[in-house]
């Protein structure tokens, strides 16, 4: 029976490589917001039912199947990506376009559990390990993305460091077999992907340490979402924890991640500062955007926020590879 479902999976697996691969070719881009926006724009009148690609793969919207190009809604069904919805279909993933590749990920509204997203924060994620590795000197021998989520932080790093060793790490099953679809689809043959809780499964030290973890206060307890603790931040200091043991000489933290200000407040950098003070690192920590998630306010969970913020932190170890 496991082997049976294994098979299935691995199928799935590339067919989803396989509808990627016929989305591009068709000139498929898509830049995903907000699921406040998303929410917003597919309530205008005209936006019910999908009109194209864009519309099925990126705005989540029902479609008649005799709109699709047969070739796509075949590859659908094979990748297990296609769900009826009444009289019509809705696709089961999304696809979102960032330095020039495809993304798969869960399709809107992401209210599972397991689900996987992709959005704003993703961006920006990427944009900072972008920036950092336009910064460094010294050559990356291993990295890992903790929490990978799509595998767009490891194939960012991937691609401007095709000599490294990249791990994508995730303790989500779905997470792992969106990633697996998204390194095929980049053609990253430095990624590896691997099964684990933060770095608790992985061996060996790092020259760098991506994150995006989690950080809302959720209570739904949704895995991609609860950061956990009464700030959403308990993942964010695990993964500074873990970095300040496994950070090689001159390896790096970067950890994208937010918090709720309270009366001018910040815990999250407040904790960050207790946990860095006993170690070696010397880091930095900036706001990305100072208010995000404005309609989160409305609910009990931020009740005594004024804003939320997304931060960047980047912690670094003294020393030199070359050393």
């Amino acid at each position: 029976m496991a082997d049976t479902v294994l098979i299935r999976s691995v199928r799935a697996g590339a067919a989803l490589v396989a509808l990627g691969r016929e989305l591009i070719d068709r000139g498929y881009r898509f830049t995903t917001v907000t699921p406040a926006t998303q929410a917003r724009v597919n309530r205008r009148p005209g936006n019910a039912v999908a009109r194209d690609l864009r519309d099925v793969f990126g705005w989540s919207r029902p479609f008649p199947p005799e709109a699709m190009p047969g070739e796509v809604f075949d590859l659908m069904l094979a990748a297990d990506a296609a769900e009826a919805c009444g009289s019509l279909w809705r696709s089961r993933v999304r696809f979102s376009s960032y330095d020039g590749e495809l993304f798969v990920h869960s399709a809107f509204p992401t209210d599972a559990s397991d689900a996987v997203f992709f959005g704003p924060d993703t961006y920006r994620m990427a944009d900072a390990v972008r920036a950092y590795l336009r910064n460094r000197r010294e050559p990356l021998a291993r990295a890992v993305d903790v929490g990978c989520g799509t595998a767009a932080g490891a194939i960012t790093i991937a691609k401007r460091a095709p000599r490294a060793r990249v791990l994508a790490v995730d303790i989500n099953d779905t997470a792992l077999e969106y990633a697996r679809v998204n390194v095929g689809l980049a053609g990253t043959g430095n990624v590896s992907v691997w099964r684990g809780d933060l770095l608790d499964d992985v061996d060996g030290g790092f020259d760098l340490i991506a994150a995006n973890p989690p950080f809302m206060i959720d209570p739904a307890g949704r895995t991609y979402r609860d950061g956990g603790g009464p700030d959403g931040n308990d993942l964010s200091l695990r993964i500074i924890d873990a970095a300040a043991g496994r950070l090689t000489p001159g390896g790096a933290l970067v950890l994208f991640s937010g918090t709720g200000i309270v009366d001018g407040h910040d815990p999250l950098r407040a904790a960050a500062a207790d946990r860095l003070a006993g170690t070696d690192l010397r880091w930095t920590y900036r706001e990305v955007d100072p208010d995000v998630y404005g309609e989160e306010l409305d609910g009990s969970a931020y009740a005594r926020a004024e804003r939320i913020t997304v931060v960047l932190l980047t912690a670094t170890r003294p020393g030199s590879v070359a050393q």
